[in-house]
């Protein structure tokens, strides 16, 4: 057997979906089933095997990443421990002056173990996801010369989930060493922590203050988790499989043909195609909090209604919460915090004031955490872009954010009233849709040609039964997404001007309560995409 046969063991298992059947009719009730009868101090073990086993089973031998992962931060956890509690045995009895030398000299040996931990993640993040991205490039450069060398593109397997692992194990060093938690001696919680089966396809992108000891803790199931935890998975399947799995022919069909297609269907599928990660994206997350939820473990949340958002930088707020919250923190802040950035801020306060003043260094911040953003997504240019449009967006918005308020005031305008809101809901989302087109295409080149026929050749000529039975959508098709499109839409309203929706049913009789569970039962089994016509599609961003 070959190395790479070996490694690809289990590539392809139908359970890299929560929703696939494998998973929730046969996994997911034996490993709860098993949790529950079994002792509480066996449950953690229980829970540590079923995470691994699960990941075997989406990955196969490429669990190898995940094992050196959770190895190598284990042990740069105590090692760091160990050089902090040397410093303060050192500098325990030594003058201000002393001791201010000495924790200089023992911060540098604690960066030196972080950025050899930053090094290996990301190293290997740059090896096995991007490598080929800039052989691929280099080789262009070579050839535009007419220069007569060639590198050579290597491929590498890629384990499901290791940009979601990787930031989650640095974040545990960094916190480590910035002593926001004590580094963890307990081998099989930190792994636990780091392989819950949940979340570690696609996030959410939990600290380790968040949910490592709640994990091992392992409270019993109570009947109050069981049933709103099953209530949150059910509404991530509605998500999942009567929306964005019935949409993928018709994105599939536009992006991967848009040379044939005018302009208003490359609108349209940009549209669909945003619809169709929102669903994605969103259900797969309520799923994970839904059957962390089941085993008494809060996790954080990943979408706030981000489509409720007034501005680009409030949607990726919004958006993909976690992510961005890693971001600002592990990258904005200490950029923004460095000794230059510094010095740039308070120089540039004292010339431009106090609100371009600090943009000068936040714009530096900023453009790193979306080069990294985009990369993040994945290894092409469109990627990159992607994350480009956004960073000068969010720019702009700072920039003219004095202007539009001195405008408002002038022209006695409110930004609190709800047409201007709106307004500005609606401007964003067009945004949104415009930068989801370009991290959708297949390549830069082809995000800037549909976007080109978008803008120089929309018609809705095309829309017709016919044309939309062509792309796999019929009218009956339609009119179900419309129609679980305005639920998720009235619990979002709810949600964001009243409060839970689990609650308000929750406090109705038990026959209506009941009636609405079950109806959102059938509602999924009669509507959604599976069975004979339809391919089973993986969870869109468990492949970033």
């Amino acid at each position: 057997m070959s190395l790479a046969s070996l490694l690809g063991a289990g590539k392809g298992a139908a359970m890299t979906s929560f929703f696939a059947p494998e998973f929730f009719i046969l996994f997911l009730p034996l490993a709860v089933l098993g949790y529950a009868l079994i002792p509480k101090g066996g449950k953690k073990y229980w829970l540590l095997a079923a995470s691994y086993l699960f990941y075997w089973f989406v990955s196969g031998a490429l669990i190898a990443y995940l094992l050196a992962s959770t190895l190598t931060v284990h042990y740069f956890g105590i090692w760091l421990d160990r050089v902090q509690t040397e410093q303060k045995a050192a500098t325990a009895e030594l003058d201000k002056e002393a001791r201010k030398a000495l924790k200089k000299k023992y911060r540098k040996k604690q960066l030196a173990i972080v950025w050899l931990a930053v090094i290996l993640h990301v190293g290997v993040l740059l090896v096995v996801k991007y490598s080929g991205f800039f052989a691929v490039n280099v080789n262009r450069v070579f050839s535009a010369f007419h220069a007569p060398i060639s590198v050579r593109v290597p491929k590498y397997l890629m384990p499901i989930g290791i940009s979601f692992f990787s930031l989650q194990a640095l974040s545990y060093v960094l916190d480590v060493y910035h002593g926001v938690v004590k580094a963890d001696g307990n081998l099989g919680r930190l792994a636990l922590f780091l392989a819950f089966f949940p979340s570690i396809v696609e996030g959410p992108i939990c600290r380790y203050g968040q949910t490592a000891e709640r994990l091992w803790d392992c409270k019993q199931i109570e009947y109050r988790n069981l049933t709103r935890g099953a209530q949150r998975f059910l509404f991530g399947m509605m998500k999942k499989l009567v929306v964005a799995d019935r949409l993928n022919s018709f994105v599939v069909l536009v992006f991967n043909d848009y040379g044939n297609c005018d302009g208003g269907v490359i609108a349209l599928g940009a549209v669909l195609y945003t619809v169709q990660l929102y669903m994605d994206f969103s259900g797969s997350m309520d799923a994970v909090i839904g059957i962390a939820e089941i085993f008494g473990v809060p996790m954080p949340e990943n979408f706030e209604r981000p489509f409720f958002s007034r501005t680009i930088s409030e949607f990726w707020k919004r958006w993909h919460i976690t992510l961005g919250a890693w971001f600002r923190d592990y990258l904005f802040y200490p950029v923004t915090a460095s000794d230059k950035m510094k010095k740039l801020t308070s120089s540039a306060r004292k010339k431009i004031g106090n609100h371009y003043g600090p943009l000068l260094a936040g714009s530096v911040a900023l453009f790193c955490v979306w080069l990294s953003n985009g990369l993040w997504h994945g290894s092409d240019w469109n990627f990159i872009f992607f994350g480009m449009y956004h960073f000068v967006l969010i720019l702009l918005g700072n920039l003219i954010a004095p202007p539009v308020r001195w405008i408002n005031r002038k022209l006695h305008v409110n930004p609190e009233c709800f047409p201007y809101r709106l307004l500005q809901m609606i401007r964003t989302t067009v945004l949104v849709v415009i930068g989801e087109l370009f991290f959708r295409a297949n390549g830069l080149l082809s995000g800037l040609e549909m976007f080109g026929k978008m803008v120089t050749e929309f018609s809705v000529s095309s829309f017709n039964r016919a044309f939309f039975e062509k792309c796999g959508l019929d009218l009956h098709d339609l009119a179900i997404v419309f129609v679980t499109v305005a639920i998720v839409f009235a619990v979002s309203v709810w949600q964001e001007t009243r409060g839970s929706v689990r609650d308000l049913i929750g406090r109705r009789h038990v026959a209506i309560r009941w009636t609405i569970w079950y109806a959102l039962i059938l509602f999924v089994l009669v509507f959604g995409a599976y069975g004979f016509g339809y391919a089973p599609v993986d969870p869109l961003y468990a492949q970033f």
